[in-house]
């Protein structure tokens, strides 16, 4: 498969975990980690705080994902590329997956947490097969960058104190913030389920 000249690219040459388990499975470049990684199932990993549970379980989630590639390119040495934590309005427009059950809690979108790459301008995301950062990016609420320790405990709060603070919009105050994350919950099961 040809390159995609826009995308970052380098050798996997480090004697490392992450490094170690791409060159075993026969990736010895970037690219073909991030094709590897994009060609996934969507699904949660049992223990997101061990990347290498992406090889095992063979499947992740945008945190997961783009947790390992950043992870990557750190142990070889390529600093350019930034784990990007994202906020931004999920709807059946750009997430059709979870149509139905914002229409039964009548949301006109939920604010999702999203986990990508940036390199430069340009933003990767290797979610899955088709996924488009142009899908997300106009809905963009915030983003900032994080390192991959923080894709358990820091994501969670940051995105649960989000969701507490918009629930004085108005298609919002009828639920508490308990209840939007169990709709944000069913949401994400859906992802699975679709993807």
């Amino acid at each position: 498969m040809k390159k995609n000249s826009t995308e970052p690219d380098f050798q996997i040459i480090a004697d490392s975990l992450c490094s170690n388990a791409f060159s075993e499975k026969g990736m010895h470049n970037f690219q073909e980690a991030a094709r590897f990684i994009r060609n996934l199932p969507y699904g949660r990993n049992t223990d997101k705080t061990d990347l290498l549970s992406l090889f095992r379980e063979q499947r992740g989630t945008c945190s997961t994902k783009h947790a390992l590639l950043k992870q990557l390119a750190a142990e070889n040495g390529f600093p350019g590329i930034r784990l990007i934590l994202g906020l931004f309005r999920m709807h059946a427009r750009n997430t059709p997956e979870v149509t139905e059950t914002l229409r039964k809690y009548q949301l006109p979108y939920m604010p999702e947490a999203h986990c990508y790459l940036r390199y430069g301008d340009e933003v990767l995301d290797c979610t899955k097969p088709d996924a488009d950062p142009s899908a997300f990016l106009p809905d963009l609420l915030l983003e900032r960058e994080i390192t991959p320790e923080q894709i358990t405990t820091y994501k969670i709060t940051f995105h649960e104190e989000y969701l507490e603070k918009y629930r004085s919009e108005p298609a919002f105050d009828r639920y508490t913030a308990a209840e939007l994350w169990e709709v944000r919950e069913q949401c994400i099961r859906d992802l699975e389920r679709y993807t």
